[in-house]
């Protein structure tokens, strides 16, 4: 077993939650699942069977193993959500201030026309995100060690683990 740092080992295991996800959102397309990835796995919140997520997370895995890396990006990632709201925000403000003179009215333009161009550029930045910082697809020795179902709270939560 290598050393994984616990910034990769985090980026591991995002990339394997997107494959789970992906996976999981084609064996059941109609349900409403959110996860999130820490140093031990990731946590699934959603009504599913504690097997079908087991199943789905091996498949994801299991793909990504054997080069599937594009599993690692998923365009509903909260990363997607970051990038546009920092550059969406960041090219309003940009913006908005040119000509401080003017009334807040007469930037309001320059402001929302900043922010939309912001949100254009947001869908391939997040994608990059995804791909050079929040995820990697080098799963090589992972290998699911638990998928538990946490009764401890109004909505169903499964956290999954891993070994390697």
């Amino acid at each position: 077993m290598s050393f994984r740092s616990p910034a990769q080992r985090l980026r591991q295991h995002h990339a394997i939650e997107h494959a789970s996800i992906t996976v999981l959102s084609k064996l059941m397309p109609t349900a409403h699942l959110v996860a999130r990835s820490d140093l031990m796995g990731f946590i699934v919140y959603g009504d599913v069977d504690s097997g079908l997520l087991r199943e789905a997370t091996e498949q994801g895995l299991s793909r990504l193993q054997a080069g599937e890396s594009s599993l690692a990006v998923h365009p509903n990632c909260g990363t997607n959500l970051i990038a546009a709201g920092m550059l969406s925000g960041v090219a309003a403000l940009l913006a908005g201030s040119a000509g401080h003179n003017r009334s807040w009215m007469d930037r309001l333009p320059s402001a929302v026309l900043g922010a939309t161009l912001g949100l254009i550029l947001a869908q391939p930045f997040g994608r990059w995100l995804q791909q050079n910082v929040t995820t990697s697809p080098e799963v090589d020795g992972l290998q699911v060690a638990s998928v538990t179902r946490l009764n401890d709270g109004p909505v169903v939560r499964h956290r999954v683990s891993f070994a390697g």
